[in-house]
């Protein structure tokens, strides 16, 4: 299948649509969730087309899972998080809903559920949490 270059990530980057970016390099870019299944939820996308793992370059995989951990990290210190969770999904039937790759980065606490997908977040809660984030990448 094709890459859709109007794909919502797409617009994220080329700055279509807003985002609240939390991190950036030359190969990836990180951004909140707008409909978070936890606070500091967000999202790890590679700035080249690509449509998910299966297609995925190398260098591209490589770029994101490094951002990917650093986020991690970074989620954990300000959240005070335990654990996190680290989502990926690949095609329609394997639970992909937008064909740009990704990685969810979840931090978790011991005894608190994910919260239910497909609700919209509060963008003013959303922006204080990538501020905690940001601030813990320093």
């Amino acid at each position: 299948m094709a890459y859709d270059p109007d794909n919502i990530f797409a617009k994220i980057l080329r700055e279509e649509i807003p985002a609240t970016r939390v991190y950036e390099d030359d190969q990836t870019l990180a951004f909140m969730d707008i409909m978070p299944r936890a606070d500091g939820h967000l999202l790890v996308i590679p700035k080249t087309p690509c449509r998910n793992l299966l297609d995925a370059t190398p260098e591209q995989l490589s770029a994101v899972i490094a951002t990917t951990q650093k986020l991690s990290h970074a989620v954990m210190r300000a959240f005070g998080a335990e654990g996190v969770t680290i989502q990926q999904f690949n095609e329609e039937v394997g639970g992909q809903e937008v064909f740009h790759l990704h990685f969810h980065v979840l931090p978790r606490h011991e005894g608190v559920s994910l919260r239910p997908p497909g609700n919209m977040g509060d963008f003013d809660l959303i922006a204080q949490h990538a501020e905690k984030i940001r601030a813990a990448l320093e």
